[in-house]
């Protein structure tokens, strides 16, 4: 790789970096085409960014952003390498995990991620990764949390207007015999 093509790719990883608040270091050693452009389909399909880099070019890229986060991220820039960026926190490790259930084996697997604010070193921390709920699923879970004693004062008060027209129509029925 000519000198030029090398500040080219470590820009565009710089935006890539800067661009998305979570990534994931992968290892995608010892996988068939066939199987990384599986990973890479299902990366389409979940709006998933997959690259491949060269370690050197990683961490340059890493170190000129200056984020104290990153230097525990060097250690896991050894091997293959396959870069995951996505917006959503838990997407590529649902995609790594559904590889692995199709393809029996611990390949990719999962050397280092940043979400957000925190590191996760090791394949150890996929499925806790995989569980990491989105945005929109907590505010669904905060909404339906909320709606739930509403609804059940509603249908408490429902339930005494419609006692009360009955007592009401009973009253009217026996002023109207009388």
């Amino acid at each position: 790789m000519k000198p030029a093509e090398k500040r080219e790719a470590i820009e565009l990883l710089k935006e890539k970096f800067g661009q998305y608040n979570n990534f994931y270091i992968t290892n995608t050693e010892s996988l068939s085409v066939a199987q990384i452009t599986e990973i890479r389909s299902a990366c389409y399909d979940k709006d998933v960014e997959m690259r491949v880099a060269k370690n050197t070019l990683i961490r340059k890229a890493l170190e000129s952003l200056n984020n104290e986060l990153y230097p525990e991220l060097y250690d896991s820039l050894k091997g293959v390498t396959a870069l995951m960026f996505s917006d959503s926190a838990k997407e590529p490790a649902v995609i790594l995990s559904d590889f692995r259930k199709k393809n029996p084996g611990d390949k990719p697997f999962l050397k280092a991620a940043l979400i957000g604010e925190e590191v996760f070193i090791g394949d150890e921390n996929l499925n806790t990764l995989k569980n990491i709920k989105s945005k929109e699923e907590l505010i669904g879970e905060v909404i339906t949390l909320l709606q739930s004693p509403i609804s059940r004062v509603v249908s408490a008060l429902t339930q005494k207007a419609e006692k009360d027209a009955e007592g009401g129509e009973e009253v009217a029925e026996e002023t109207s015999e009388e």
